[in-house]
């Protein structure tokens, strides 16, 4: 297989234009404490052609847009923003809008994004320990109640939550069958020691016994650590053992990973890791599951 033609959707990843103040940890000063360490590098506009740049040895047909955290007043903007984009450049094909399903006017904006063919799903971060922010926690029962309306609005959810807190994803998905949950970045194995190792990899069993649940490989950089085969390999693996090669997406994360890698070495590691699957496998990955979930335009 010529991995430099065959089909890739990029189920996750960032447009921004910071010259319309739409970003403030983007935008503002000093910067939050962020995962990667120091992210000045990606304090800058990265559009259309700056993706292009960055993904041209590769064959990407459609993009999924994920949420930037733009400005909390006007979530739409967002949307509005990429609709305009999509139509004048054909990418991104999917977007994943916020929302705050905590929140009492949550189901106000859901039908705001119904109007909106282009969002297929929502996210929101749920916080269980930063004290400087309102904690919100998937087993509380205004989020729950929130979420109980994402079926009847058909939207996915997709959740970004580091893996000590994926027992409660279980819970969540176990009550609510009929909406799907896309895992972000691999339920976050940030700890690559191998006692965190180990509990990263007894969370991801754990949530992939729900079949409602689907997983992105994306976002498993580490600071201070090599983007290659050997540092991922284990990670990879294990994703696609207990989710199966048929609830895996690829998702490149930039602009945000390229403070670990470039976008030639996310794509060839991950490549060099599943190389040994079959070439329906490798598709389902890169291309086709993205399809069959997000429903892209």
């Amino acid at each position: 297989m010529d991995l430099k033609k065959f089909k890739i959707l990029d189920s996750h990843h960032h447009f921004w234009d910071l010259s319309m103040k739409k970003h403030p940890w983007l935008c503002e000063r000093p910067l939050i404490n962020f995962r990667y360490g120091n992210y000045e590098k990606i304090c800058k506009n990265f559009l259309f052609d700056d993706y292009i740049a960055v993904s041209s040895n590769y064959n990407v047909l459609k993009t999924i847009h994920m949420e930037a955290e733009w400005d909390k007043k006007d979530p739409i903007g967002e949307i509005i923003w990429l609709e305009k984009l999509y139509n004048k450049f054909g990418f991104p094909n999917g977007a994943v809008g916020q929302i705050w399903l905590h929140e009492k006017n949550a189901e106000l904006l859901l039908k705001e994004y119904l109007k909106h063919p282009i969002v297929k799903s929502v996210r929101q971060k749920p916080n269980y320990d930063d004290f400087k922010k309102p904690l919100v926690k998937l087993s509380d029962e205004t989020f729950r109640i929130g979420f109980s309306k994402l079926a009847k609005y058909n939207l996915h959810f997709d959740l970004q939550i580091p893996w000590k807190y994926l027992q409660e994803a279980k819970l969540l998905a176990d009550d609510f069958p009929n909406t799907l949950i896309i895992l972000n970045h691999a339920g976050l194995p940030y700890d690559r020691s191998k006692k965190g190792l180990r509990n990263w990899r007894n969370a991801i069993n754990i949530i992939s016994q729900c079949p409602n649940v689907v997983v992105k490989i994306s976002g498993i950089g580490v600071p201070n650590s090599t983007w290659n085969k050997s540092n991922n390999e284990g990670v990879i693996n294990n994703l696609i053992d207990k989710f199966g090669a048929n609830r895996c997406m690829f998702g490149s994360n930039f602009p945000v990973d390229s403070l670990c890698a470039s976008y030639d070495q996310i794509v060839e590691t991950l490549f060099e890791c599943i190389c040994g699957l079959t070439n329906t496998e490798i598709e389902n990955i890169f291309y086709n599951n993205a399809i069959k979930f997000y429903k892209p335009l």
